[in-house]
């Protein structure tokens, strides 16, 4: 779901707006209507109406299938005018959370044209561990953990790590980030080839 704090440098913009007006950017770009969309997504014909006007809160999940299904990056939901100084205050931003984890994810930075990386500032709490699906082929996350403890890489086999711990792994296939105390913080560079 997504936090509705503004960024520093957009007050003016809601990011429920902002997140409305690329969907559906998005959507007709990639020549689908409501219902091919939200069939090839796995979502609810309704729910992406809602989100298309503007209503509603969605999901990272959510997110992703939309993303997936038109063969995006998530990051291009929220893309805005390039800056040459963006300021981002640790309260601010529009942060998506899980739907069954403690988990959030605050997009620091996205991808502009031509680079090929999106940094997000996590905040994760223990309990149900944010498991995500395989990403597009090539994807590599990097993540420095800067509090707290976690479980962190691919499904199959993730690593605990301590504050000041970095790990890289392929997000082409399932992984992983679990909490393991309260208030974790880590920093993800998320890498597209």
């Amino acid at each position: 779901m997504i936090n509705k704090t503004n960024t520093s440098d957009t007050p003016s913009l809601s990011p429920i707006g902002l997140l409305a007006t690329a969907i559906k950017r998005e959507r007709l770009n990639a020549g689908l209507s409501v219902t091919e969309l939200a069939k090839r997504a796995g979502v609810a014909k309704s729910t992406l109406s809602q989100l298309e006007a503007g209503v509603g809160n969605p999901s990272i999940e959510t997110l992703w299938s939309l993303a997936m299904a038109m063969g995006l990056q998530v990051t291009r939901f929220f893309e805005q005018p390039a800056h040459d100084l963006k300021i981002i205050r640790a309260n601010e931003g529009a942060t998506a959370l899980a739907e069954d984890a403690h988990y959030a994810a605050t997009l620091l930075d996205d991808c502009p044209v031509g680079a090929l990386r999106d940094l997000y500032r996590l905040t994760v709490q223990p309990g149900q561990p944010r498991q995500s699906k395989a990403h597009l082929p090539g994807t590599v996350e990097h993540v420095f953990l800067c509090s707290g403890r976690a479980l962190v890489g691919p499904a199959s086999n993730p690593t605990s790590l301590n504050p000041g711990d970095y790990i890289r792994y392929s997000a082409s296939v399932p992984h992983l980030f679990e909490a393991l105390e309260a208030d974790t913080m880590a920093v993800m560079l998320i890498e597209h080839r």
